[in-house]
């Protein structure tokens, strides 16, 4: 039963962390350039 409960937990901890990443993105498209901003090249003078 001990294999099973934690099987268990772990499944519903990985299930809540990709639910609530999909929710997120859902929310705020925007949010991956955001994290990673674009790359601008430096201005020669």
């Amino acid at each position: 039963m001990s294999l099973l409960k934690s099987d268990l937990t772990r499944n519903f901890a990985l299930g809540f962390v990709l639910g609530g990443l999909i929710v997120a993105f859902q929310i705020s498209p925007d949010l991956g350039s955001q994290l990673v901003p674009e790359a601008v090249a430096a201005v020669i003078r």
